[in-house]
């Protein structure tokens, strides 16, 4: 069962949201709570599989609780509800460490299919979105980094290839090798660079010059040191 923490300060959006999710059956909302400060201290009782977390809450708002759960949670999956996709605060939240977002007039499946797939650590952001991410990203840090001696050749081809912005699905079927070895490397090489998700890593593929402008991978770059984001 995937447990969820609803984070909105309308009261009908939750009660929309936990309906939709408990009627797919696989899924219960563990807690709900109308302002960010809440929202942190729900995930911290409940340490929810998914936080589904809006934007704009009183006291505190959802993007400092973003970074207070994952300051204190860094393995928390955050997927941020806002209303519309070119909010402020979205792309801050996603460089924060946010897996991605749901706008809330989306379809109750799509809803649902992204609570699955954060579950279990699959994307969310399309590639148009995620080379927004990367782009301010890189424009507030453009320093090109040596890649790190403690990646093996392996997780750099998986990290060049996430960075790119390719599911792991597509990662697999490129270096002929199955969607859990996929995984595997994932989550050693976010582990490795001290990062929180995916995303993190896809932005780190690119500041150590592995992808270029166009989102195409390049040859590996010389190593150096250990780095983090």
């Amino acid at each position: 069962m995937i447990r969820v923490v609803i984070a909105d300060d309308q009261a009908l959006v939750r009660a929309g949201v936990r309906m939709m999710l408990e009627a797919a059956g696989d899924m219960e909302v563990c807690g709900e709570a109308a302002d960010g400060a809440e929202a942190v201290r729900l995930t911290e009782r409940h340490r929810p599989d998914v936080v589904l977390m809006d934007l704009r809450m009183p006291r505190v708002d959802g993007l400092e609780a973003t970074r207070r759960v994952l300051a204190a949670q860094p393995g928390a999956r955050i997927v941020v509800l806002t209303t519309f996709s070119e909010d402020r605060n979205l792309y801050a939240a996603l460089g924060a460490g946010a897996l991605g977002f749901l706008v809330k007039d989306d379809p109750p499946d799509r809803m649902v299919d992204a609570v699955r797939r954060a579950a279990a650590g699959e994307p969310l952001l399309a590639p148009s979105v995620l080379r927004r991410v990367v782009e301010r990203a890189l424009a507030a840090e453009a320093q090109v980094l040596p890649v790190p001696d403690g990646l093996t050749e392996r997780e750099v081809q998986v990290l060049t290839l996430v960075g790119a912005g390719l599911s792991n699905a597509e990662i697999a079927a490129r270096l002929h090798v199955g969607v859990t070895t996929v995984k595997s490397h994932v989550a050693a090489l976010i582990e490795k660079l001290g990062l929180r998700n995916r995303t993190q890593a896809a932005v780190m593929a690119h500041r150590f010059g592995l992808i270029d402008p166009g989102f195409d991978p390049l040859g590996p770059r010389p190593r150096g040191r250990r780095t983090g984001m």
